[in-house]
């Protein structure tokens, strides 16, 4: 593989992890395609260096979005117990149904999902103060989140909990049928279901989404579909590209923030229509 090359990798994923890196998507749904379509690797070879490229994706990015108090950790960990039951769910199903009906299903879900949170919502700096009671309360989930656009720290709780479950459950069990990243469900359940300001459900998801991704990198790394010359500049990428989109994050407004998810999000589900139509595209996207 020739330096040219190599600075292309390097230069996509950069721009890939910025992307998810903010929005708290496994990057590796926007590597996987431009590998295979532009730049011409391997379907293996590409899903290997996406996971890895989710991995460095999360972690480099986990330190700013932690240092800035814009990730719940207890939620994350509450959460990703009912990502995971979905996502063995999804192992035992697959093959059952027919993939083309899967994308059909996941492109439909993700407009409703883009439909959802375009939908003018009420700033939660300017909420009501709720009552604080309930399984939020008791298990400590409700914080605060210091917004800079508005110059002081504001307060969020977590709403609607149970229903926030199953809908964590249900992300897992589509990403393993679709073998793609389940950050793409999460962050529209999060904000549409718990309540939360579209920052904290990005850098909530970003940090459950290593979790996911560091279960299979030794599946692929065993099966040889990590391949370094793709998966190094790839990772070193998505590294720099994550800790640009988590600064991003922090510095622009929330509404920004969704307007940017919503326009990915129909983005990926005009996709996956046509995958469902046909073209197998995402097969396989960490």
């Amino acid at each position: 593989m020739n330096t040219g090359t190599e600075l292309w990798l390097f230069t996509v994923s950069v721009a890939a992890g910025a992307l998810g890196g903010m929005l708290g998507m496994a990057s590796g749904i926007f590597i996987v395609p431009i590998l295979t379509l532009w730049g011409h690797v391997d379907i293996r070879s590409a899903i290997g260096a996406s996971i890895v490229s989710v991995i460095a994706c999360s972690c480099s990015s986990a330190a700013p979005f932690l240092k800035g108090r814009l990730t719940n950790v207890r939620l994350a960990i509450l959460l990703e117990t009912a990502t995971t039951a979905g996502a063995l769910s999804g192992v035992l199903l697959v093959g059952t149904i027919p993939v083309s009906y899967l994308f059909f299903i996941f492109g439909v879900i993700l407009l409703i999902s883009a439909q959802q949170m375009l939908a003018k919502r009420r700033d939660p700096a300017l909420a009501p103060i709720l009552s604080l009671t309930g399984r939020s309360t008791t298990w400590r989930l409700d914080s605060t989140y210091p917004d800079r656009t508005l110059g002081r720290d504001i307060a969020y709780r977590v709403q609607r909990l149970p229903i926030g479950m199953v809908l964590m459950y249900v992300a897992g069990l589509i990403s393993a049928l679709l073998g793609i990243g389940s950050g793409v469900l999460k962050v529209p359940a999060m904000d549409t279901a718990l309540r939360l300001p579209i920052k904290v459900s990005s850098a909530t998801s970003n940090f459950m989404i290593s979790v996911t991704a560091a279960a299979s990198a030794g599946a692929y790394f065993v099966r040889g579909d990590i391949v370094a010359p793709v998966a190094g500049p790839v990772a070193l990428g998505s590294v720099v590209g994550a800790i640009l989109g988590a600064r991003l994050l922090m510095s622009i407004s929330n509404e920004r923030v969704r307007l940017l998810f919503v326009v990915v999000l129909v983005a990926l589900a005009a996709q996956m229509l046509v995958a469902a139509f046909g073209k197998d595209w995402f097969r396989g996207i960490a």
